[in-house]
């Protein structure tokens, strides 16, 4: 009986995948490729680096249309909510790869980001919390950038607010409707009508709507603009009304540079309809059969199997991670993987971040003390530690060549570091110190974390450093007591303590011992 009803379900779930292939191919009939899509390679100027093209599904070479300087648009967050690390991902992905065109081949990178600043999300919340919809976007916007500042994203050129844009934005679709190429719909909507491109699908192939509006010519034509309802408004040639959530981007990124753009990026699942719908109406808008040179894709991150998404309600805002991990460390974990695939968050999987981190501090600690003298073991081959010098810098020069490879490059990092630490702790005692490659390795590590936004611990260290301070002071209070309360004083240790004190003072540490007590401050002046 059991096997009959498997069967059953087995053929009425073939029926039903049959029953949408045929919906589908007819709800395509007047969408069909018109052309072969295909990605036209850019003129301009090469920069030996090849970046993943989602449209040919490979590795293309990097063009850039003016010499040395890539323009690049990145989608901005829906502020209604605090931002999460699903977010976070995307952003110091995209960090990453920004920097390693910047710093690393030293290309000049204009950064726009677009802030959705109104929308069915910002106006549900707005109402839940009884504010304004600007209060309520400008609150999570500013919160959005203060935990972007704290991961060590670089900031765009420009914040670009939709509301900023409205004007533009009804320039935008009005060009389109001229065009032919939308519709204003009986209740003053306007939608972009699929049938009228001939290159729809460039990106992914639309998979079957799940609903349909009966304003709309076919399922698959989106809105431009949405007519006003019981929510904020703007007047239009069309009636009272907003933009449409990917008229916004297009408008914004054309409006800031033209009919043409290097790299446009956000998660990945914009691919479908959000960088769709862009290519598709500013193709139309600009009278262009390619808009975005290249599409930039950043893996999901995942939780317990599941994308990390506030519909789930699965997510782990930005502060709170911080208040578990640190900024280096969560850059670390994202380092360690392809920016295009997704990953599986977990505290097991951040650990292999965090050991990764801690090797690497700890060697170029091991080096600087090797440097100055600090330990009497050691054993470095020059000759062989240049050698993989050599090897770690072209090994990393290609990986971060072909398409931005941050796993390869680790790994050579790592084999790098592997190698000083056997020469470093050979426990044969050399006479002679090796200092030029030593140092050589240990600014080379520096230099690559610090171009791919690892920050020197040292860089914001006022807060360790009291820390350590704070420490040492409480140690030192603690042996200081215990000298006192000797039935004879221990005067060795209290000449300690008191050396102590008189060498922090040369560093404007001032300590004062008040019987039992201890205080400490660092001298303004």
């Amino acid at each position: 009986m059991n096997k009959q009803i498997i069967k059953m379900n087995a053929s009425v779930k073939y029926l039903k995948y049959k029953l949408r292939k045929i919906c589908h191919r007819f709800l395509h009939v007047e969408t069909e490729q018109k052309r072969p899509v295909q990605w036209l390679k850019p003129v301009g100027y090469e920069t030996n680096i090849t970046i993943y093209n989602p449209i040919t599904k490979c590795n293309e070479p990097l063009i850039l249309k003016n010499k040395n300087v890539l323009t690049w648009y990145i989608c901005g967050p829906t502020v209604y909510d605090s931002a999460h690390i699903g977010h976070a991902t995307t952003y110091v992905r995209s960090d990453i790869i920004r920097r390693i065109l910047s710093d690393h081949f030293k290309i000049n990178v204009v950064m726009v980001m677009g802030i959705t600043d109104i929308d069915n999300k910002i106006i549900i919340r707005s109402k839940e919390t009884n504010q304004s919809c600007k209060e309520l976007a400008q609150h999570y916007e500013n919160e959005f950038i203060e935990d972007m500042d704290t991961l060590n994203v670089v900031r765009p050129h420009l914040y670009c607010r939709v509301t900023d844009f409205i004007p533009q934005i009804i320039q935008f679709v009005s060009n389109i409707v001229e065009k032919g190429k939308a519709y204003v719909a009986e209740d003053g909507s306007v939608y972009f009508n699929t049938s009228k491109y001939d290159m729809y699908g460039k990106l992914m192939t639309p998979p079957l709507p799940d609903s349909t509006h009966p304003e709309k010519k076919s399922a698959l034509d989106f809105s431009l603009w949405k007519a006003a309802k019981n929510e904020p408004f703007w007047k239009s040639p069309w009636g009272n009304g907003r933009p449409g959530w990917h008229i916004e981007c297009s408008t914004i990124a054309s409006t800031v540079f033209g009919n043409s753009l290097d790299i446009h990026s956000g998660g990945a699942d914009l691919v479908f309809p959000h960088h769709e719908n862009e290519e598709a109406q500013s193709c139309s808008y600009h009278d262009v059969d390619q808009w975005v040179n290249y599409w930039l894709h950043c893996g999901h991150l995942f939780l317990d199997d599941v994308k990390m998404s506030k519909s789930l309600k699965n997510t782990i805002s930005i502060r709170e991670f911080l208040n578990k991990y640190t900024a280096n460390q969560f850059r670390m974990f994202c380092l360690l993987y392809n920016y295009r695939n997704g990953i599986k968050f977990s505290d097991e999987v951040m650990l292999n971040a965090v050991n990764f981190l801690n090797k690497a501090e700890h060697f170029i600690c091991d080096c600087d003390n090797y440097i100055a003298g600090r330990c009497s073991v050691g054993n470095v081959d020059e000759v062989a530690l240049f050698r993989c010098l050599d090897e770690t810098k072209n090994t990393i020069n290609l990986a971060l060549a072909n398409n931005f490879n941050t796993v390869l490059a680790l790994r050579s990092i790592e084999k790098l570091i592997d190698t000083g630490n056997l020469m470093l702790h050979d426990s044969h005692e050399s006479t002679n110190r090796s200092i030029p490659p030593v140092a050589a390795v240990a600014n080379y590590i520096s230099s690559v974390f610090s171009m791919l936004g690892i920050q020197n611990s040292e860089m914001s260290s006022e807060h360790k450093t009291n820390s350590v301070i704070e420490h040492l002071v409480k140690f030192r209070t603690i042996v200081r007591n215990r000298a006192i309360e000797q039935n004879v004083k221990d005067k060795i240790l209290l000449t300690a303590c008191d050396e102590v004190r008189l060498n922090l003072s040369t560093f404007g540490v001032i300590i004062k011992d008040h019987k039992k007590e201890t205080s400490w401050s660092i001298k303004k002046y």
